[in-house]
């Protein structure tokens, strides 16, 4: 098998997930698929964030792009929750792949996850899935920007990059609140003086417990970046973070006369609990006011909802229980069989072309045009 040297030249057949790629390291889960997986480890990263290290059973490979992420569905007080974590570790390691959860305030899955979850237990993950990846898009000059725990895709990039000694040139500025929040910190800077063609720079909005911080404070401005990074506009460039950070940092970008065509950011906000109902599609005023009926074949609950409603969403009002997470039609983990009737579906990359041929659909981003018969 020939080890890829160059993560920017990738072709299409040669792509992480491909599993005649990783035929020799015996891959055995693809994506779509949902498995129990064992934690090995668990390292603390900040005060407030963990990494989660799993393999799969029977020691099989994990086939995956660098960026993409995982759904993982623990059992909290007797119900299935999912929620969508990127890998925070790189496909060249196969054989384990962790995610990075930082703990929400709130947050029902990444509490459990830090209170609960520890070596020696299972827990029911599927995947892995996800566009962003620097595979879609190479290039031999990267800016990474992140800020929070936004940092996992970008990190996961970065360790492909230096185990395949890519031809790459990446800048990864990342922002953080202090400098004991910057995670991956000790990581990144032995990047940086490895020889590698790799440059951090860290950004803080305060110096916290560290008072001799010598870097720059603040929040990332287009007179910092124009400064720290002159060559921006020559860089394909991957954003991930919350998403208030995303839609001020693209601005910035733009207002900087950066080419937009090569910008790249997370679809979701993975340090987002709560999932947000996509906006509902155009309708005209007569469509706006039908109402369907919907059954589910299982539970034999039946209800109404408007054509605007995302099936996902009426069917929790209605107190049906619904695996589900990202709310995008992202993660695919509310993928479902239409048994009868049709609906609209916009999805975000959730669901393959052979799944929707099968009748499957997302429910968190369809919506009815027909009474409905669905498989819960």
């Amino acid at each position: 098998m020939n080890m890829l040297h160059d993560i920017a030249g990738l072709r299409a057949e040669q792509r992480f997930a491909d599993s005649n790629h990783w035929a020799a390291y015996g891959a055995q889960w693809t994506s779509g698929d949902s498995k129990s997986i064992d934690c090995l480890s668990v390292v603390d990263e900040t005060h407030d964030v963990k990494t989660f290290i799993f393999r799969c059973p029977a020691y099989s490979a994990l086939a995956y792009e660098p960026g993409q992420f995982l759904t993982v569905s623990p059992v909290i007080d007797g119900q299935t929750i999912s929620r969508c974590y990127t890998l925070s570790s790189t496909p060249t390691r196969p054989f384990t792949f962790s995610i990075t959860v930082k703990r929400v305030p709130g947050g029902v899955v990444s509490n459990w996850l830090h209170d609960n979850l520890r070596a020696g237990q299972a827990l029911v993950a599927s995947g892995p899935a996800g566009n962003f990846t620097p595979v879609a898009a190479p290039a031999r000059k990267l800016l990474y920007l992140s800020a929070g725990s936004g940092i996992t895709p970008l990190m996961a990039m970065s360790r492909a990059a230096a185990d395949l000694h890519a031809e790459v040139d990446i800048v990864f500025v990342h922002s953080a609140r202090t400098p004991k929040d910057i995670i991956f910190r000790d990581e990144l800077e032995r990047l940086q003086r490895s020889g590698v063609r790799f440059r951090t720079l860290f950004i803080c909005e305060g110096h916290g417990d560290e008072p001799d911080w010598q870097g720059p404070l603040g929040r990332l401005s287009l007179a910092e970046l124009q400064a720290q990074v002159p060559d921006f506009k020559e860089r394909e460039v991957f954003t991930c973070g919350p998403q208030g950070y995303m839609t001020a940092t693209k601005s910035l970008l733009e207002s900087g006369g950066f080419d937009l065509a090569h910008y790249h950011q997370e679809s979701f906000d993975i340090s987002a609990e709560i999932a947000v109902e996509p906006a509902p599609a155009e309708t005209g005023a007569d469509q706006a006011q039908d109402t369907f009926t919907v059954r589910l074949a299982r539970s034999g609950k039946a209800f109404t909802m408007t054509a605007e409603q995302t099936v996902l969403s009426a069917a929790k009002k209605a107190g049906a229980i619904v695996p589900s997470s990202c709310s995008q039609g992202v993660c695919g983990t509310c993928k479902t069989a239409i048994l009868e009737g049709s609906v609209e579906m916009k999805h975000n990359g959730g669901i393959r072309q052979r799944e929707i041929d099968k009748g499957l659909r997302l429910l968190c981003c369809s919506r009815p045009t027909s009474d409905l018969v669905i498989d819960l």
